[in-house]
């Protein structure tokens, strides 16, 4: 029969440097949701890297915002799906939490650009577009990095 004194603590109130027994994995499902959700997180981050055209630039840029908040709402859902079930985190969990939200802030901070610097990228696109060799590009560019630098300090930069 066995003593009061020999039954174990409670997993989460166990004494420091005494190991907790391992949770059971998660459910076939929660896992492949946090797998979803890891590839929408790179999907969005692979998004802001093949932005090739500035004008449409703006709409893969909000897409690449939209698909990292589902990637965040997806992990996180599973995640505490798991910890309700008293499982443990479904594999991947982590690192799609770390580049969905990596996505979520690249991507706005990239949309806030695109908001602030407007302008001067459409003109900048639209002299590109009439530039045929690489001193009218390299004029372009001169151009561009003068009309940001004029917007920066009206900003306060």
């Amino acid at each position: 029969m066995a003593k009061l004194t020999d039954q174990q603590p409670p997993a989460r109130y166990s004494p420091p440097g005494v190991p907790r027994p391992p949770r059971p994995p998660a459910d076939p499902a929660l896992q492949q949701r946090a797998w979803a959700a890891l590839a929408l997180a790179v999907l969005s981050l692979l998004s802001l890297i093949l932005i090739g055209n500035l004008r449409r630039g703006v709409y893969v840029v909000a897409v690449a915002l939209v698909i990292a908040a589902i990637a965040l709402w997806v992990v996180l859902r599973a995640m505490s799906r798991a910890r309700r079930g008293g499982t443990g985190r479904p594999r991947g969990a982590r690192l799609a939490v770390v580049l969905g939200a990596a996505g979520f802030i690249f991507s706005g901070f990239v949309l806030a650009g695109y908001a602030v610097f407007w302008p001067q990228l459409t003109q900048y696109s639209n002299c590109l577009n009439g530039a045929n060799t690489a001193s009218t590009q390299q004029a372009c560019q001169q151009q561009f990095d003068n009309s940001v630098n004029g917007e920066m300090r009206i900003l306060g930069g």
